[in-house]
């Protein structure tokens, strides 16, 4: 694919500075941009690659300098860039039906335009919507619903019971619909307690590599919608992600724990269960959560506290060692003026 700095940067909505009739035919990182291609900047660190880049033209905001090159300014350059990476990327390939070596039950229904792909197991109730890919490898448990457009990769297992919503992303590995961790301890013997719940997934939900969603005891575990879950996050029964949340790699939520809405959790945050994290909240990483959270507030440490109170006590933990000293001097000269004084 071709196209001229003046289609993209009308594609982009962004204005442009230099020359509109050169033409450009793929995108790369700055570093290993080479001429023809499309670049951008919007980390303040990648300024000095700007210098040696090959790039015909990057995607910047109105306040960056570039010399010697042409820029699109926008808003949001990594936005910006995500769209043009989209625009050149390889064209998909149109849908193969049910390959040989799949197997699909015969009461399963299946619509319009999908691809399964030699090994995927469909099971007896299940229903696969319009233009949905399963990789080999993929099990689709009975009774599960996957919505229109949604991509699985391979080697996820769905279980059953699960209800998947239009354009899902599902990463290789992923196991969604697996028992929750219940268990009646009597007598030092676990007991397990039956997980006949569900999950349901709303629309327009990425969940990265090698992750868990466990079905609910009873009820459902909820992903709403736009919701975007790393790899190797742990969701536990009954837990529900409010919409537009982000869940980083490593990070755990405890059984029936709500999370608000676009609630980040960053990297192996772990949040205890029975717990309400209010709309809006930001979890540093390695946090962890045991108590419920304000809205619209950031928190970091062990246990979690507000980010700022946080950066004080890390601001003084380096001084501990001094600090301690200065007490034991202090407290050895009070006590030699109290002697003094009988």
């Amino acid at each position: 694919m071709e196209k001229t700095l003046k289609e993209l940067a009308e594609y982009l909505g962004g204005s442009l500075d230099g020359d509109g009739s050169a033409v450009i035919r793929g995108v790369a990182a700055l570093k290993d941009a080479q001429p023809g291609e499309l670049s951008f900047i919007s980390n303040p660190k990648y300024l000095k690659e700007l210098k040696n880049t090959r790039a015909t033209a990057i995607v910047a905001t109105a306040d960056v300098v570039v010399e010697g090159m042409a820029v699109i300014r926008v808003n949001n350059p990594y936005l910006s860039f995500a769209r043009a990476v989209a625009l050149f990327a390889p064209a998909k390939r149109p849908p193969q039906g049910i390959m040989e070596g799949a197997r699909v039950s015969p009461d399963a229904r299946v619509g319009k335009d999908v691809t399964v792909y030699p090994g995927a197991f469909v099971e007896s109730g299940a229903e696969i919507g319009d233009s949905v890919t399963l990789y080999p490898g993929v099990y689709v448990g009975e009774g599960s619903v996957i919505g229109e457009g949604s991509l699985i990769y391979p080697n996820v297992v769905i279980r059953e019971g699960v209800r998947i919503g239009k354009r899902v992303i599902i990463h290789g590995g992923t196991v969604i619909g697996a028992d929750g961790f219940g268990y009646a301890t009597e007598g030092g013997v676990h007991h397990k307690i039956p997980q006949i719940g569900g999950v349901l997934i709303e629309d327009d939900v990425e969940i990265g590599a090698n992750a868990t969603v466990d079905r609910g005891a009873l009820g459902d575990t909820v992903i709403r919608r736009g919701s975007k879950i790393d790899n190797l996050v742990m969701i536990a029964h009954n837990v529900v992600v409010g919409e537009g949340s982000i869940i980083v790699a490593q990070a755990g939520v405890s059984g029936s724990t709500e999370l608000g809405k676009y609630v980040v959790l960053a990297g192996q945050v772990g949040v205890v269960g029975h717990l309400k994290v209010g709309d809006g909240v930001q979890v540093g990483a390695k946090s962890g959560v045991s108590r419920d959270l304000d809205a619209g507030q950031a928190y970091s440490g062990i246990p979690a506290i507000p980010h700022k109170n946080w950066l004080r006590v890390q601001a003084v933990l380096p001084k501990l060692p001094e600090l301690r000293r200065m007490v034991g001097e202090l407290t050895k000269r009070l006590d030699k003026l109290e002697k003094e004084k009988e």
